[in-house]
């Protein structure tokens, strides 16, 4: 169960940066034909306590949204959001702080590049197979596509994170689009440098070109079928850690419910998606590449 404690630095961390979202709008607000701003009508909650009511829910302590707001939110935490409104209302005003919350998570919430990344993709299904002619919701946007764990009707997100475990950026396909796409990498591969480690289904040597001209160096594995190469130990080493992703990947399925069959409403699915990648950023349990004697070993690798 999340504490008090965590809603409340989780809510000043959200309102802090609303206020100084909102200097910055007023700034550049429009103007009417009369020269006046045009009036901008508030909710009875406000940008930050929306964010903060998305953002822990998906810490998992709930798993239907409907319970969480009305048990918990309404009665429990009373007195911290005292104007709350009906959940019908509040489901109305998710999508109204879709651009807050992804400013948050890109200025905010999200890690930056140390020269040692990790990329993977895992699939975000949207119902189960047997449903996906059935289902409309999605109908016209949800895609059919093939991952590890089998075939999944769905989207497909790609991450890239830090050795720290921190996310730096993702982007969010539909679930029959490659992870060596050229229009993904143009996405993630703004924020990148140094060395980035991934599993073999990003073997490309056109990919690898790409990513050298800008500054990132490509690191697999290789197949069976391929001839073995020469690698360097660091490499090898920073490889077998690639599970950080993963382990990312597994957080977010399992404790922030990124993944489930309950979502009547697109803009309410891309909220929820996003309020996932901003409470990972909340986790005291971050997976790290380099901990304890670890850091020692690496620092002997790179003597040699």
């Amino acid at each position: 169960m999340i504490t008090d404690y965590k809603i409340t630095e989780i809510f000043c961390a959200v309102d802090e940066f609303c206020k100084e979202f909102d200097k910055q709008i007023e700034k550049k607000s429009l103007m009417s034909s009369d020269g006046k701003v045009r009036r901008y009508r508030k909710a009875s909650l406000s940008d930050s306590e929306i964010m903060t009511i998305l953002i822990v829910f998906q810490f998992g302590s709930f798993r239907n949204f409907k319970h969480y707001y009305l048990f918990f939110i309404r009665q429990h935490m009373k007195d911290s959001f005292p104007n709350a409104v009906s959940y019908n209302r509040f489901v109305e005003l998710e999508s109204r702080v879709f651009f807050q919350m992804m400013f948050f998570l890109n200025l905010s919430a999200f890690g930056r590049c140390t020269g040692i990344s990790f990329v993977d993709s895992t699939m975000v299904p949207v119902c189960h197979n047997l449903r996906r002619y059935a289902n409309k919701v999605f109908k016209g946007l949800a895609t059919d596509g093939k991952g590890t764990m089998g075939w999944c009707h769905g989207f497909k997100l790609h991450l890239v994170c830090n050795d720290r475990g921190e996310i730096i950026t993702f982007c969010f396909t539909g679930a029959n689009v490659d992870d060596r796409d050229p229009k993904v990498w143009a996405v993630l591969a703004k924020a990148l440098y140094g060395k980035l480690f991934a599993d073999r289904g990003y073997i490309s040597p056109k990919l690898f070109d790409m990513l050298f001209e800008d500054g990132v160096h490509l690191v697999t594995g290789i197949r069976a079928n391929m001839k073995n190469k020469l690698m360097p130990m660091w490499d090898k080493v920073m490889l077998r850690k690639r599970c950080i992703i993963e382990t990312i990947n597994d957080m977010l399925k399992n404790t922030a419910q990124l993944v489930h069959s309950r979502h009547r409403s697109v803009n309410n699915f891309i909220m929820s998606m996003i309020a996932a990648l901003a409470a990972y950023c909340f986790f005291d349990n971050k997976p790290q590449a380099l901990q304890g004697y670890y850091i020692e070993n690496t620092k002997q690798l790179m003597l040699f």
